[in-house]
């Protein structure tokens, strides 16, 4: 296992300390999919007891990101084609709900903090960096959904994100879709500053669902190449 963790020394609970940095893990990939959670060695990992440690556990099972095999113990779970789609799904539909907001909540330094960041992802995407322009493209959508202040869609949101992040990266290696979601994110922003709110949701719409059709692409693609001989 490549995953250190380091000594926890913060005030919370360390029941909630050790939960989070796990959860952290298993989204990001640090704790693959199929590996086990031993008890004994995640506790001396983490410098704490076994209990806390098992309370996360069961809080990670709830989550659906681990489970409990017979003989084999605690064992992360692998996402499935369903749950990234439920995932994108509860995402996309929270993220429309934010859109007359933002159109209505926009100031000029606002579209100006949004070009700002588009021409650091031009920079990436005209030299097809795509480890760098994955996580620029969900900060841009971040930084627009917040300009609604919409806080208790926002924070529903952000637990959704730690999600998407893993997988948006998957849609947006297809290269024939990189170049046009670039381009709509440019259109999204002269649809804010123009006050648009019908065009800006007619391309939200698209945008966000050919996002999510392209990543269940990418997680068939792969299930196939593992089943291939």
């Amino acid at each position: 296992m490549s995953v250190t963790f380091q000594p926890m020394m913060e005030s919370r609970p360390i029941r909630e300390i050790a939960y989070e940095v796990l959860k952290k893990a298993i989204i990001t990939g640090e704790i693959a999919a199929g590996e086990r959670i031993v008890e004994t060695e995640y506790a001396d990992r983490l410098h704490i007891s076994r209990t806390p440690l098992r309370e996360a556990l069961r809080k990670l099972e709830r989550d659906g990101l681990v489970e409990y095999v017979m003989r084999r113990g605690v064992v992360v779970h692998a996402f499935t084609t369903e749950d990234v789609e439920q995932i994108y799904t509860i995402r996309n539909a929270l993220e429309m709900l934010t859109l007359p907001d933002i159109i209505a909540n926009a100031t000029a330094e606002d579209i100006a903090s949004l070009r700002e960041k588009l021409a650091k992802m031009d920079r990436y995407q005209a030299v097809d960096d795509v480890e760098s322009l994955s996580p620029l493209a969900r900060d841009f959508h971040t930084s627009l959904t917040a300009i609604s202040g919409k806080k208790r869609i926002l924070r529903v949101i952000e637990g959704q994100d730690e999600y998407i992040r893993r997988f948006s990266a998957m849609a947006i290696q297809q290269e024939n879709r990189r170049v046009a979601a670039h381009e709509e994110h440019h259109r999204l922003v002269d649809y804010v500053e123009k006050r648009d709110l019908e065009s800006f949701e007619k391309l939200m719409r698209t945008h966000i669902e050919r996002s999510k059709e392209n990543c269940l692409a990418a997680l068939a693609a792969r299930k196939q190449n593992r089943e291939l001989p």
